[in-house]
């Protein structure tokens, strides 16, 4: 293989990452809190410019649900290229195209026979904006409820029905319309209530919400939401919660739209998040880990909402066929290796070391997720506890413990409020070696953080 250096024969991490800030733009973000270059991956592990080894618990923010370079996924790539197949096909269809359609279906409720496709650009925000705009055609209707806490990408449409703060305090003229609502939170109870009665509470402050004539707020066009919220802290929504937005939303004929983008795939230990519920969405926006690493977003949504005008949400990369080789791929090893249950059985031993961790370490405030989606809430336990005995979050110790894990050797990311949920999304191959090792690098990094923040040993 041709060497990739230049001329200079750059060798270093920190040469690579100088020469990155010179010609990209300053919106680059991993590298900011990963500061190394890739050299190679295999399953699990990243190896840098340097030699050095990572375990990698990101997996490209959930995308790579077989790891780096699964020999099924290189492979299914190898098929493709030998085929003479184009690699670009814009909306038409091919023998490739044909069957990942009818496999990605039978995943679907019902087998799928009650849904139909639509292939949208490379990203996952295109699908969320075709699934809003699909629902405002559909229903002539315009407003949209989203929630709290929710993520579905950074396009004009998307940003809109995202509830982070950050990246819109700057961009004018989002997508009007949109009416936030409360979300779930086991640890931090948006109305201050807690447990059950929390849950309850914000059951019934949607379906008055809804069916309420003089709540102000238009009957709206959809409604769109996570199972499981991912960058908004790893936060699952109560099973009675989400049947009851179902219940009103069928009641109402309104579209719930479901957002798989992160939870889809075996990821949680179903493979869609909503199944935990025995729900049946109106829609499910999916991407990442559907395309088994490659770039590829899809739209699934009831027959009855297939009012669209030919062209009417077109892309020029909805045809990525490598994409649909490696997600068929994916999709085939996830079934006949069962790997969700796999996933289910690591992700409550994960779940049972952490709270370990949490027995020797204040710093822990709630540890949540199911299957391989998990996160750990950081708190700082030295300050007043609120009236539901929960702590202030501490935003610099998840910092510092995201520092020390890559010093250790452990690739993760944090999400939330302020950053200060350490979010785990591993490849679902992951051994139980591994996951041991997993554990023992991010207590070895709470820590190195812990002395460094807070003096403590």
């Amino acid at each position: 293989m041709p060497s990739l250096k230049s001329a200079d024969a750059i060798e270093s991490n920190a040469q690579y990452l100088t020469r990155q800030a010179r010609f990209e733009s300053s919106v680059r973000s991993y590298p900011r809190k990963l500061p190394f270059a890739i050299a190679s991956a295999k399953g699990c592990w990243i190896t840098d410019v340097e030699g050095n080894q990572y375990l990698d618990c990101l997996a490209g923010a959930g995308t790579l649900a077989l790891g780096h370079n699964h020999p099924d996924i290189v492979q299914s790539i190898q098929d493709v290229l030998a085929s003479g197949l184009p690699l670009h096909t814009l909306d038409l269809t091919t023998p490739l195209k044909d069957a990942f359609s009818e496999y990605l279906l039978s995943f679907l409720p019902n087998d799928g026979n009650d849904y139909c496709l639509q292939f949208c650009g490379p990203t996952g925000a295109d699908a969320v904006e075709a699934a809003l705009k699909l629902a405002k055609t559909a229903t002539g209707r315009s407003n949209v409820i989203s929630f709290s806490g929710g993520y579905h990408g950074m396009t004009h449409g998307a940003l809109a029905v995202t509830g982070n703060l950050s990246p819109k305090q700057q961009v004018q003229g989002l997508m009007p319309g949109v009416q936030f609502l409360p979300y779930p939170h086991e640890y931090r109870c948006p109305l201050g209530l807690g447990g059950e009665a929390g849950i309850h509470a914000l059951t019934y402050y949607f379906e008055q919400f809804i069916s309420d004539v003089e709540s102000g707020v238009c009957k709206p066009a959809a409604v769109i939401l996570e199972a499981i919220q991912g960058e908004g802290g790893v936060n699952a929504a109560p099973v009675s919660w989400l049947r009851r937005i179902r219940e009103v939303t069928l009641a109402h004929k309104i579209p719930l739209i479901i957002d798989e983008v992160q939870t889809g795939f075996a990821r949680t230990g179903h493979m869609f998040a909503f199944e935990q519920a025995g729900i049946e969405p109106d829609m499910i926006v999916m991407s990442k880990a559907v395309g088994g690493s490659l770039p590829l977003a899809i739209l699934a949504y009831k027959r009855e909402l297939d009012v669209w005008q030919p062209a009417a949400h077109t892309g020029t990369f909805r045809g990525n066929q490598l994409a649909m080789a490696t997600g068929m791929a994916t999709l085939k090893y996830l079934k006949n290796n069962k790997i969700h249950l796999k996933v289910k059985q690591q992700g409550e031993w994960l779940k049972d070391q952490f709270r370990t961790l949490q027995n020797q370490h204040d710093c822990i405030g709630h540890i949540r997720g199911r299957g391989l989606m998990i996160g750990i809430e950081i708190i700082d336990a030295s300050q007043p506890a609120d009236h539901l005995g929960s702590y202030p979050a501490d935003p610099e110790l998840a910092a510092e413990i995201q520092t020390c894990c890559f010093e250790n050797a452990l690739i993760l990311e944090r999400g939330g409020r302020h950053g200060t949920v350490i979010r785990l999304l591993p490849p679902l191959t992951i051994t139980d070696n591994e996951l041991n090792q997993l554990v023992q690098r991010f207590g070895t990094a709470l820590q190195d953080a812990k002395v460094r923040v807070r003096g403590l040993k």
